[in-house]
């Protein structure tokens, strides 16, 4: 925002910052939340401590600043919980979205910076690592939980512990009881998290690098969740109507447990042997861009199969009571113009859910990429330039706030408005 827009909202964000920062124990802690929020806010291109401090004027106390993001002792659990309830209120999530985020380092110094694969870099490289989880609706989405996620190698317990990396551990102020722990299982805390907040939201989304770990759908089914989850190609299954055989006992050795006579196939040479005639056009959202939708823009479609299926894989076998696989969806898209399907999601939606149902819940991800990009490109969620932890969570805490109170503006605009910004 320019200061001029900034001036304009000033009375509301003052009253948002007051709510959600309610929790601050004390008075600086709230002066100090609302104006690293205002930085934030402001145009500019970096917004790590020392540019903000310089564009906000007579509240720019760049130490002040630095030592309320860094060193202040003020738990960010509870300011998001605050933002969670007031954005569950403004948005009506139908959706939690699960992802993480890469945070590109030059140096080593910073909490839990290691060589890692990233999809912001789309390749191996010295970044942090941050899951986060998001309440979306088809219209709108808020980011209220984060955990940083912490390598192996920053882990005194792992057999691949870099001793450099734990000496620096101290300096960065992790947690003596923070240790290595798998992504899929951060997003089932965060998860665990938000409900003791008494956000309850029944559904959750996430791509493929959590919906091939059956151990996360496992953990998402006995939360009492549903949920619509990318898979790669080779994830194994059976066909729905596959059914368990016992083999003739030889009256010699054990007795013969109860198997599937075929070996599972790939949910790809399911959906290939479905038949690409399979595939039905869906219209999952209208975009940004002008079309002849109702609403004035372009209608956004995809050709998809959906078939029932039996996932396959040990972790599922010892977690099925008896010798039957579990069913659920299996959710393909395949363009007219390809020879084989794209991509692949499992859910566990039931089994009269409409095709086009599956595909917009599916396709609703594309709200955590938009978030992303607009709280790394506007916000600077990506510029923190500490090196400790709880200054990560600090400011990534911040920056969802800051996101949140853009979205709440767009939510208040009247339709003439929203079209002609």
């Amino acid at each position: 925002m320019t200061p001029e827009e900034l001036d304009e909202v000033r009375c509301r964000l003052e009253d948002f910052a007051a709510d959600v920062f309610e929790p601050f124990a004390r008075a600086d802690q709230r002066r100090w939340g609302g104006v690293y929020l205002r930085g934030l806010l402001l145009e500019g291109q970096r917004k790590s401590v020392e540019p903000m401090a310089a564009r906000l004027g007579e509240d720019g106390n760049r130490q002040a600043l630095a030592h309320f993001i860094a060193t202040s002792p003020w738990d960010p659990a509870h300011v998001r919980a605050r933002l969670a309830w007031k954005m569950a209120a403004a948005i009506k999530p139908t959706v939690l979205i699960i992802d993480d985020t890469g945070f590109l380092k030059d140096g080593d110094a910073s909490a839990c910076v290691s060589r890692q694969y990233t999809g912001t870099a789309s390749k191996v490289t010295n970044c942090q690592a941050g899951v986060s989880l998001h309440m979306a609706s088809d219209t709108a989405s808020a980011a209220i939980d984060w955990r940083l996620f912490l390598p192996r190698s920053w882990d005194p317990a792992s057999p691949q512990a870099d001793p450099a990396k734990v000496a620096r551990r101290e300096r960065c102020g992790i947690p003596a009881d923070v240790g290595h722990v798998e992504k899929w299982q951060l997003a089932l805390d965060m998860i665990d998290e938000t409900r003791s907040w008494g956000v309850d939201v029944p559904l959750a989304v996430a791509d493929g690098g959590y919906g091939d770990t059956a151990a996360f759908r496992l953990g998402l089914q006995t939360r009492g969740l549903h949920y619509v989850v990318g898979s790669s190609s080779t994830l194994t299954a059976h066909r729905h109507d596959a059914r368990p055989h016992t083999p003739p006992h030889s009256g010699h050795g054990r007795r013969p447990q109860p198997a599937y006579p075929e070996p599972a196939k790939s949910v790809k040479e399911l959906v290939i042997k479905a038949g690409k005639q399979t595939a039905r056009p869906v219209q999952w959202r209208e975009g940004s861009r002008p079309g002849t939708g109702r609403s004035g823009f372009k209608r956004m479609y995809s050709r998809d199969v959906a078939l029932r299926i039996r996932p396959a894989g040990r972790e599922i076998r010892k977690a099925t009571c008896g010798p039957e696989l579990p069913a659920c969806w299996l959710l393909a898209e395949w363009p007219a113009t390809e020879a084989e399907p794209v991509q692949f999601w499992l859910s566990n939606l039931p089994d009269d859910t409409p095709l086009a149902t599956l595909v917009r819940m599916a396709k609703l991800r594309w709200r955590i990429e938009h978030d992303y990009r607009e709280m790394k490109q506007a916000l600077g969620l990506a510029h923190f330039e500490g090196r400790t932890w709880n200054g990560w969570h600090h400011h990534v805490t911040l920056v969802s706030v800051a996101h949140a109170f853009c979205t709440l503006q767009r939510l208040a605009r009247t339709p003439k408005e929203a079209a002609s910004a």
